[in-house]
């Protein structure tokens, strides 16, 4: 794993770099080529020696949801030619921890067993900022397996407050 956060380190810093007029669109591209890169079946097709880099590039190109701008498309030939499309996620990992350490903010993720809609999730938000101390970019994973209440993971942080965790400490109290 340190391998691939020392090859994927220069990548990441570059764009930093390149995008500082405008970090949070490029945050964007770079996580959505980064989920693609981690396709099996993909890397299977890009590692052939069959295959060019026009075509593993057209084809990633093809997949992504949004229109690629001209900077990610260079950016993401750069990555093909090099050999460095299994670094992908690892890179698009460290831009969006620069990102965040120039605005002072962490990405705070919200394991819940239900959908939250926007306004519930950015009231959650508020609290989790006090708690953490800092400001949190929320997203939420559905996890059903937690029955009820969240789990929040802020880096290395986790807040716990589902009733699966509840239950389980109960189970420690009484076995004990």
């Amino acid at each position: 794993m340190a391998e691939l956060a020392t090859i994927a380190r220069p990548y990441a810093e570059a764009l930093f770099n390149a995008s500082a007029a405008d970090l949070s669109t490029a945050a964007v591209w770079v996580d959505e080529l980064g989920v693609i890169a981690q396709n099996a079946q993909l890397q299977q097709f890009a590692d052939s020696p069959k295959v060019t880099v026009d075509q593993t590039f057209d084809l990633i190109a093809s997949v992504a949801k949004t229109a690629l701008p001209n900077q990610a498309k260079n950016f993401l030939r750069t990555v093909i030619e090099n050999g460095r499309l299994s670094v992908l996620p690892e890179i698009a990992h460290q831009f969006r921890a620069l990102k965040n350490a120039q605005s002072g903010s962490s990405d705070a993720v919200v394991y819940s067993a239900f959908p939250i809609d926007e306004s519930a999730l950015a009231e959650v938000a508020v609290m989790l900022e006090k708690r953490f101390g800092r400001k949190l970019n929320a997203s939420v994973v559905l996890q059903p397996e937690l029955i009820g209440g969240i789990r929040v993971v802020v880096g290395d942080e986790v807040l716990d407050t589902s009733v699966k965790a509840r239950l389980e400490q109960m189970k420690v109290a009484l076995t004990a």
